[in-house]
Protein backbone atom coordinates (compact mmCIF):
# COMPACT_ATOMS: atom_id res chain seq x y z
CA UNK A 1 0.00 0.00 0.00
CA UNK A 2 1.05 3.59 -1.07
CA UNK A 3 2.45 5.78 1.73
CA UNK A 4 0.39 9.39 2.75
CA UNK A 5 3.20 12.01 2.13
CA UNK A 6 3.50 15.70 2.85
CA UNK A 7 5.75 18.15 0.45
CA UNK A 8 5.77 21.64 1.23
CA UNK A 9 7.61 25.25 1.39
CA UNK A 10 7.72 27.11 4.58
CA UNK A 11 9.05 30.01 6.05
CA UNK A 12 11.09 29.99 8.95
CA UNK A 13 8.07 31.00 10.78
CA UNK A 14 6.45 28.25 10.21
CA UNK A 15 3.63 29.69 7.36
CA UNK A 16 3.38 27.70 4.30
CA UNK A 17 1.23 31.04 2.66
CA UNK A 18 1.23 34.63 3.76
CA UNK A 19 -1.51 36.88 4.40
CA UNK A 20 -4.32 36.19 1.70
CA UNK A 21 -2.57 33.03 0.72
CA UNK A 22 0.21 34.86 -0.95
CA UNK A 23 2.69 32.75 -1.92
CA UNK A 24 4.84 35.26 -3.46
CA UNK A 25 7.64 35.09 -1.16
CA UNK A 26 8.35 31.33 -2.71
CA UNK A 27 10.28 33.48 -5.09
CA UNK A 28 13.75 33.71 -4.77
CA UNK A 29 14.39 37.73 -4.55
CA UNK A 30 17.52 37.68 -6.93
CA UNK A 31 19.45 35.98 -9.51
CA UNK A 32 22.00 34.68 -6.75
CA UNK A 33 19.00 33.41 -4.61
CA UNK A 34 17.65 31.82 -7.36
CA UNK A 35 21.00 29.86 -9.05
CA UNK A 36 21.39 28.44 -5.06
CA UNK A 37 18.47 27.19 -5.44
CA UNK A 38 19.18 24.40 -7.99
CA UNK A 39 18.29 21.25 -6.21
CA UNK A 40 22.12 19.15 -5.18
CA UNK A 41 21.74 15.62 -6.12
CA UNK A 42 20.68 14.22 -2.58
CA UNK A 43 17.54 16.22 -2.62
CA UNK A 44 13.77 14.93 -2.81
CA UNK A 45 12.96 17.59 -5.93
CA UNK A 46 9.30 17.63 -6.35
CA UNK A 47 9.13 15.72 -9.66
CA UNK A 48 11.14 12.76 -7.74
CA UNK A 49 8.14 13.00 -5.51
CA UNK A 50 5.55 13.47 -7.95
CA UNK A 51 6.88 10.05 -9.70
CA UNK A 52 5.71 8.13 -6.60
CA UNK A 53 2.11 9.59 -6.15
CA UNK A 54 -0.65 7.79 -7.28
CA UNK A 55 -3.21 10.42 -6.48
CA UNK A 56 -3.76 14.18 -4.56
CA UNK A 57 -5.66 14.83 -1.50
CA UNK A 58 -6.13 18.67 -1.68
CA UNK A 59 -7.88 21.63 0.55
CA UNK A 60 -10.20 23.97 -1.52
CA UNK A 61 -8.21 26.62 -0.56
CA UNK A 62 -5.32 24.97 -2.25
CA UNK A 63 -7.44 24.31 -4.94
CA UNK A 64 -8.34 27.75 -5.96
CA UNK A 65 -5.02 29.32 -5.54
CA UNK A 66 -3.86 26.47 -7.98
CA UNK A 67 -6.02 27.58 -10.23
CA UNK A 68 -5.21 30.68 -10.08
CA UNK A 69 -2.01 29.68 -11.83
CA UNK A 70 -3.42 29.34 -15.15
CA UNK A 71 -2.63 25.54 -16.73
CA UNK A 72 -3.60 22.90 -14.57
CA UNK A 73 -0.15 21.82 -12.99
CA UNK A 74 -1.12 17.75 -12.32
CA UNK A 75 -1.87 16.70 -15.58
CA UNK A 76 -3.49 13.54 -15.42
CA UNK A 77 -2.98 12.66 -11.87
CA UNK A 78 -6.76 11.87 -10.15
CA UNK A 79 -7.06 14.73 -7.56
CA UNK A 80 -9.25 15.01 -4.78
CA UNK A 81 -10.79 18.30 -3.46
CA UNK A 82 -12.03 18.35 -0.18
CA UNK A 83 -15.14 21.09 0.00
CA UNK A 84 -18.22 21.39 0.66
CA UNK A 85 -18.39 24.22 -1.60
CA UNK A 86 -19.51 23.78 -5.50
CA UNK A 87 -16.45 23.51 -8.11
CA UNK A 88 -17.14 25.28 -10.87
CA UNK A 89 -15.63 23.43 -14.01
CA UNK A 90 -12.69 21.61 -12.23
CA UNK A 91 -9.93 19.99 -14.36
CA UNK A 92 -11.33 16.65 -15.41
CA UNK A 93 -9.10 14.49 -13.20
CA UNK A 94 -10.76 16.46 -10.10
CA UNK A 95 -13.28 15.34 -8.00
CA UNK A 96 -14.74 16.73 -5.19
CA UNK A 97 -14.95 14.99 -2.03
CA UNK A 98 -16.70 15.22 1.68
CA UNK A 99 -16.05 13.68 5.11
CA UNK A 100 -13.93 13.16 7.74
CA UNK A 101 -9.83 12.84 6.79
CA UNK A 102 -9.64 8.86 7.77
CA UNK A 103 -12.56 8.58 4.83
CA UNK A 104 -10.65 11.00 2.50
CA UNK A 105 -7.38 9.45 3.17
CA UNK A 106 -8.78 6.15 2.40
CA UNK A 107 -9.98 6.57 -0.47
CA UNK A 108 -7.06 8.44 -2.15
CA UNK A 109 -5.04 5.71 -1.26
CA UNK A 110 -7.65 3.08 -2.96
CA UNK A 111 -7.72 5.46 -6.01
CA UNK A 112 -3.68 5.79 -5.87
CA UNK A 113 -3.70 1.85 -6.11
CA UNK A 114 -0.53 1.28 -4.52
CA UNK A 115 1.18 4.31 -4.74
CA UNK A 116 1.71 7.34 -2.73
CA UNK A 117 -0.74 9.88 -1.81
CA UNK A 118 0.03 13.50 -1.71
CA UNK A 119 -1.75 15.57 0.88
CA UNK A 120 -1.53 18.99 0.22
CA UNK A 121 -3.65 22.65 2.06
CA UNK A 122 -2.63 23.69 5.03
CA UNK A 123 -5.79 22.72 7.25
CA UNK A 124 -6.07 19.56 5.40
CA UNK A 125 -2.31 18.62 6.30
CA UNK A 126 -3.36 19.58 10.20
CA UNK A 127 -6.20 17.83 10.16
CA UNK A 128 -4.15 14.67 8.36
CA UNK A 129 -1.42 15.69 11.21
CA UNK A 130 -3.68 15.53 14.04
CA UNK A 131 -5.32 11.86 12.85
CA UNK A 132 -1.80 10.58 12.73
CA UNK A 133 -2.21 9.27 9.26
CA UNK A 134 1.04 11.15 8.04
CA UNK A 135 3.80 8.95 6.59
CA UNK A 136 6.43 10.83 5.57
CA UNK A 137 6.65 15.00 5.62
CA UNK A 138 9.47 17.11 3.66
CA UNK A 139 9.22 20.37 3.97
CA UNK A 140 11.45 22.70 2.34
CA UNK A 141 12.45 25.59 4.73
CA UNK A 142 12.84 29.07 2.97
CA UNK A 143 14.95 31.97 4.90
CA UNK A 144 11.71 34.41 4.95
CA UNK A 145 10.02 35.39 8.13
CA UNK A 146 6.72 36.05 7.44
CA UNK A 147 4.16 36.86 10.66
CA UNK A 148 1.39 36.20 9.60
CA UNK A 149 -0.55 33.61 7.66
CA UNK A 150 -1.56 30.24 6.90
CA UNK A 151 0.78 28.09 10.05
CA UNK A 152 1.74 24.41 8.95
CA UNK A 153 1.30 23.54 12.93
CA UNK A 154 -1.59 25.63 14.12
CA UNK A 155 -3.67 22.73 15.89
CA UNK A 156 -3.02 21.75 19.42
CA UNK A 157 -4.28 18.13 18.21
CA UNK A 158 -1.50 17.73 16.01
CA UNK A 159 0.85 14.97 17.28
CA UNK A 160 2.94 12.12 16.29
CA UNK A 161 7.10 10.97 16.43
CA UNK A 162 8.56 11.62 13.42
CA UNK A 163 12.15 10.59 13.00
CA UNK A 164 14.43 13.11 10.78
CA UNK A 165 16.76 11.42 7.37
CA UNK A 166 19.82 13.70 7.41
CA UNK A 167 18.60 17.32 5.81
CA UNK A 168 19.71 19.06 2.44
CA UNK A 169 20.84 22.24 2.04
CA UNK A 170 19.89 24.22 -1.72
CA UNK A 171 22.45 26.94 -1.11
CA UNK A 172 19.56 29.30 1.10
CA UNK A 173 16.62 27.17 1.96
CA UNK A 174 16.88 23.53 3.90
CA UNK A 175 14.94 20.57 2.74
CA UNK A 176 13.83 18.09 6.18
CA UNK A 177 12.52 14.27 5.86
CA UNK A 178 10.72 13.25 8.75
CA UNK A 179 9.16 9.90 8.51
CA UNK A 180 6.90 8.72 11.43
CA UNK A 181 8.16 6.37 13.61
CA UNK A 182 6.34 3.12 12.91
CA UNK A 183 6.86 3.86 9.03
CA UNK A 184 10.35 4.25 9.81
CA UNK A 185 10.78 0.54 11.25
CA UNK A 186 8.83 -0.97 8.83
Amino acid sequence: MGRVRVYLATSLDGFVAGPDNDLSWLDAPDADAKASREAPTDALTYADFTADVGAMLMGRTTYDVVQGFGEWPYGDMPVFVATHRVVHNPPGTVTVVQGDIERLVQHALQAADGRDVYVDGGALVRQALAAELVDELILTVVPVLLGDGVRLFDDPAVSGRYRFLPPTVYGDMVQLRALRIDVFKA
